[in-house]
């Protein structure tokens, strides 16, 4: 279902379906300059008799015409607006009403930009991917919002610009592995030069001359092409170290020759969902403008097996010069970020670098889906990244990096191996071994999202499939600490 959103500079309407704020009380003062003294009187007759354990409540007051409470607090804060919105959505997105207006004037909370995180709410929650369906859902829900505190059009390009950034990541991941290969997804990169971003692509002959080996590695074992591509945006007149972001890119993971069970593989066309969240952040920034320079890196490759495949033993040297002993071709991920993380920090040498990857399955034995794993070496980049996803509800809970972990990945034939074949700390050897390709004492943060980036049950402000997990998080981050 398609929401679509609309201003105008009134104050009344005899629309079908208004809707207003109210305080938690359900306090209607406010609103009585904007109905009929019918209206109110109903209304408020109607509220004394109910019990107040919903945020929103809606009054027929015809056939054809609605008016809808929706209530909060006055210290609400932007993840509960966004909540809000979501449930608006859930309540009339089968209802029979699809015209709403929504009065900006009954506004109550000291929430500064209200609406916009509202708005955002009712939009991310209403996301689905039909694409392939002969039958599409072609119902519309159309809001205006009325009054003198409509969002300023800043306002309203920024909350559009994490949306669309938000649903072009929850599309790249929701595609089928036949359509979205490595060779697709970087056309469909390209296409975003239309946005500003300046784009690089470093193709297989490339990266073969760089000594990208530990990335191409993973790749080699498809017909399709392996990639590491670079999406810069320059916010700034000046030449200010920009804010790095990596993705691992891996648009079908079938373990390769350490094949992975039948079941449940075909969800493994997600397992490019980080480079989806930094291909996603970076056209929101482009969009909103963002007064910032930030680069994205994505490695974009296919792990099947094949008469060219990578073996279990292998020995592979990586772009850093670094040695590593495959010992399990499904622990592949590690490999494409390892040569993404050491080029990003010589080619771009960033403020910081933040790694996004569905990187081990431990991680959700560990967190679930309620939170992503953070490993890092810096102590204030780990704790904006905490405040930035408490406050879009997009969650990181700091986990160990130990030099005592390190012997778990020593390798007898290589510089290091790419698994930990003792057991245990599945995911934490697994940032243990990236670490090391962080050559330079960059602030570098790894977040391991393979719990958030997809919902078979949905979520707050998803209705399942993939979520988008880390966009909002990042904007945030950039927005409050590096504009």
């Amino acid at each position: 279902m398609t929401v679509l959103v609309s201003y105008k500079n009134i104050s009344k309407t005899n629309s079908s379906n208004i809707v207003f704020f109210v305080d938690e009380k359900f306090n209607i003062s406010n609103i009585k300059n904007y109905i009929s003294r019918s209206e109110f009187s109903f209304i408020s007759d109607l509220i004394k008799s109910k019990k107040l354990t919903k945020k929103i409540l809606y009054f027929d007051i015809s056939s054809k015409r609605q008016i809808i409470l929706v209530s909060s607090s006055g210290k609400i804060k932007s993840s509960e607006a966004e909540n809000l919105g979501a449930e608006f959505y859930n309540i009339f997105k089968t209802s029979t009403q699809k015209e709403f207006i929504i009065n900006s004037d009954s506004v109550t909370n000291n929430l500064i930009n209200f609406l916009g995180y509202f708005l955002l709410g009712i939009q991310l929650k209403s996301y689905s991917f039909d694409k392939y369906k002969s039958k599409k859902n072609q119902k519309k829900i159309n809001i205006t919002i009325t009054g003198k505190k409509i969002p300023s059009l800043k306002d309203q390009n920024k909350f559009k610009a994490i949306k669309e950034g938000t649903f072009y990541a929850r599309d790249l991941v929701s595609e089928p592995g036949n359509i979205l290969h490595p060779d697709e997804y970087v056309k469909r990169i390209r296409a975003l030069k239309k946005e500003g971003l300046q784009i690089k692509v470093y193709d297989e002959k490339k990266l073969k001359k760089l000594g990208m080996n530990t990335l191409l590695g993973v790749g080699q074992g498809s017909i399709r092409g392996s990639y590491l591509v670079t999406i810069e945006w320059k916010g700034l007149k000046d030449n200010s170290k920009p804010l790095a972001f990596v993705g691992k890119g891996v648009c079908f993971d079938t373990g390769g020759i350490s094949l992975k069970p039948a079941k449940f593989m075909e969800d493994m066309t997600y397992d490019m969902a980080g480079s989806a969240v930094v291909v996603g952040l970076m056209k929101s920034l482009a969009l909103r403008k963002a007064k910032v320079n930030a680069v994205g890196v994505v490695g974009l490759v296919e792990n099947m097996p094949g008469g060219n495949a990578q073996r279990p033993g292998d020995i592979v040297k990586s772009y850093s010069g670094k040695t590593v002993e495959i010992l399990n071709t499904d622990a592949e991920g590690r490999l494409v970020l390892a040569d993404a993380l050491t080029y990003t920090e010589e080619k771009f040498k960033p403020k910081f670098i933040i790694d996004l990857a569905t990187l081990t399955g431990a991680i959700i034995v560990s967190l679930g889906s309620e939170y992503a794993g953070l490993f890092s070496n810096n102590d204030k980049l780990s704790n904006e990244l905490i405040e930035a996803g408490e406050k879009v509800e997009e969650k990181v809970w700091r986990m160990p990096l130990n030099k005592n972990f390190d012997k778990l990945i020593d390798s007898k034939n290589a510089d290091m191996q790419n698994i930990n074949y003792v057991g245990g700390a599945g995911s934490t050897t697994a940032a243990q071994f990236l670490q090391r390709f962080i050559l330079n004492k960059t602030p570098w943060a790894h977040l391991d999202i393979a719990g958030m980036a997809f919902s078979k049950y949905g979520g707050a402000l998803n209705s399942g499939g993939a979520t988008g997990y880390g966009v909002r998080l990042l904007n945030k981050l950039i927005e409050d600490k590096y504009e």
